[in-house]
């Protein structure tokens, strides 16, 4: 099930959970890039059975998470091995994911459950970065959008309440911090763009990702909302997580020593936030076309409909 047609202003129309279709999701990234960091020149591209064939090349990997490591519940074939072959390579690896719904311990836990071995330091999400700078701002109340019953024990730092359906907690609030759109209703966002547009406060964007591809479909997420208020507002929310350089600079500050950007890898499925993050950050992008995002799809297409090139197209893990 679509959720709407292309065009920029018809965010308000989708229910939360609503699935939709590649070329909906494609379009919806396409017709919101003067929002994204720009794209770089383009490069040629080189197609790589697996990271271990062009690990020689890199001291470190960012690896995005749904569509590199898993679906959903489920882990993408070879890749606790593929993993476990670049730490005896002694390559650096990252997590770097825009799933900011719960905190990064939870994380670690789905990860090392489905069978990889990661540690805490080894996990950077889009939460992070946003509750780095959120924590910094004194004497603001914000007011966070998460799921029923998320897990907020790191947000214990901030002053804030979690918005649902009450307008006097919206207008109560000093900035708003969208972190999980699941559970989240029309009359919900149609409050929160109006309350916005009536007073403007800050509007930072936990999840950037406009939809996320799982199991039985692509799901809605924060973007998706994100990018309706702007529209509807005009207001540009702050996002935190990829296509975004705040993102990349918490994940090479994490890196041993000075990396050189040259040498540090980003594998993602994704076009528009793995590729084109990791290019406009100077690192290095390899494509995994066959499980997420563009499972399916003619991913030379999709390259060329959206000028955006990565390093590497590589057929596994």
């Amino acid at each position: 099930m679509g959720f709407g047609k292309s065009t920029r202003g018809d965010y308000l129309t989708a229910p939360a959970f609503r699935t939709t279709d590649f070329q909906t999701a494609f379009a919806k990234y396409e017709a919101v890039r003067d929002r994204m960091p720009s794209a770089t020149e383009s490069r040629e591209t080189v197609f790589a059975e697996n990271l271990e064939v062009i690990a020689d090349q890199f001291d470190a990997v960012l690896l995005d998470a749904f569509g590199v490591l898993n679906i959903g519940e489920t882990v993408l074939p070879g890749a606790p091995e593929r993993i476990a072959a670049l730490r005896r390579l002694g390559k650096n690896v990252r997590v770097l994911t825009n799933a900011a719904s719960v905190p990064p311990i939870e994380l670690l836990k789905k990860y090392n459950c489905l069978g990889f071995n990661f540690t805490l330091e080894e996990v950077i999400s889009s939460r992070q970065v946003l509750l780095a700078k959120a924590d910094k701002m004194q004497g603001v109340h914000w007011g966070v959008i998460l799921p029923e019953g998320s897990d907020m024990s790191d947000l214990g730092g901030l002053s804030f309440e979690c918005l649902k359906g009450d307008e006097q907690a919206y207008r109560s609030v000093d900035g708003f911090l969208f972190l999980g759109s699941a559970g989240w209703r029309d009359a919900q966002q149609s409050l929160f763009c109006a309350e916005v547009k009536r007073k403007p406060r800050p509007v930072w964007i936990g999840n950037p990702d406009i939809v996320a591809p799982r199991e039985y479909g692509f799901t809605i997420e924060p973007g998706f909302f994100a990018h309706g208020l702007a529209d509807s507002t005009g207001i540009i929310p702050e996002f935190f997580g990829k296509p975004f350089g705040n993102a990349f600079e918490m994940a090479l500050r994490s890196l041993p020593g000075q990396p050189d950007l040259n040498r540090v890898l980003m594998v993602g499925d994704s076009l528009h936030t793995d590729v084109l993050g990791g290019n406009a950050a100077g690192v290095r992008t390899a494509l995994l076309p066959g499980y997420g995002f563009l499972a399916g799809q003619d991913f030379q297409v999709a390259i060329d409909q959206a000028n955006i090139h990565p390093d590497f197209v590589i057929r596994r893990i």
